[in-house]
């Protein structure tokens, strides 16, 4: 990869790092609905802002709006909520190691669908170790126990499993619409799903948040939301997919470091196994043949 890709792909895992922290310090005062509400609202504003700057074309067929709402389900309302959920029982660093199981995932997934994407030797082998360390990273006496700490991390498994088949949705009915219209769709779809859900569960939103709140809706709105899906496209273009998963691996030790620093999380030794475990994983899963 070129320097800038480098640098941006760096710019970009801080980015996505600080986002579990960020959601942490919104969960003191709201609700998991509630957190996710205030990121796909603001983030969709700011993205369609983009979209007409730049003057790019907007299909309205039933085919790409329904694309929109599955998206918007798969790969906001349901990881971002469990997720968000998640942190209130296990740390934020825990959260972004299971969350690095995104690629094994997806890797299973598109060999279902795609006959371009089939299950090799390697693919094969690097989701292997990488199911062995997120299983190290939980925990088999943690699954064991089936508490809400068992229960927490099992929430972000099922995300990761949904971002997958979000991927699948892309590129099956959203393949020739602009990356950064696809982003604003499914971002609005999100909106219109979880405003009411979250007020139902959660009572009604109010703007009548703290400083710390809004600073932290700030930041996993405007920087780890809207700014991330620019810069995330850009990144791909320039550094390919298989180099998107060093994103990956750098997530996790950002959001460690920041879980620890600022909120005294202290993971146990299982935890950072796993990851180097998965991270084997990764790194095989991404190497060309």
């Amino acid at each position: 990869m070129s320097g800038r890709a480098w640098a941006e792909l760096i710019v970009l895992s801080i980015l996505w790092g600080g986002t579990f922290l960020s959601v942490r310090i919104a969960l003191n005062e709201i609700g998991p609905l509630t957190v996710v509400a205030h990121r796909v609202g603001w983030a969709a504003l700011l993205l369609w802002g983009v979209v007409f700057l730049r003057r790019l074309p907007v299909p309205t067929t039933r085919r790409v709006i329904g694309a929109f709402a599955i998206m918007g389900l798969l790969n906001n309302i349901v990881p971002f909520s469990l997720q968000a959920w998640s942190q209130l029982y296990i740390e934020s660093g825990l959260t972004s190691i299971l969350n690095a199981g995104t690629a094994i995932w997806g890797v299973l997934v598109a060999a279902l669908f795609f006959k371009d994407e089939k299950l090799t030797l390697q693919k094969s082998i690097g989701v292997v170790i990488g199911f062995l360390g997120v299983a190290t990273a939980i925990g088999i006496q943690t699954l064991a126990q089936l508490d809400l700490r068992s229960l927490a991390q099992l929430a972000v498994i099922a995300s990761t499993i949904s971002y997958a088949f979000a991927a699948v949705v892309a590129r099956k009915l959203l393949a020739d619409v602009h990356p950064i219209v696809c982003a604003a769709g499914m971002l609005t779809a999100s909106t219109l799903l979880i405003i009411p859900t979250a007020a139902v569960i959660e009572g009604q939103m109010t703007l009548s948040l703290s400083l710390d709140t809004w600073l932290a809706i700030g930041y996993y709105t405007v920087f780890a939301t809207a700014l991330a899906y620019l810069l995330y496209y850009r990144v791909l273009a320039m550094a390919g997919a298989g180099n998107i998963t060093i994103c990956t691996l750098l997530i996790a030790p950002i959001a460690i470091v920041l879980g620890t620093v600022f909120l005294n999380e202290a993971l146990p030794p299982q935890a950072f196994l796993g990851f180097g475990i998965l991270a084997v994983g990764l790194i095989i899963l991404s190497r060309r043949r």
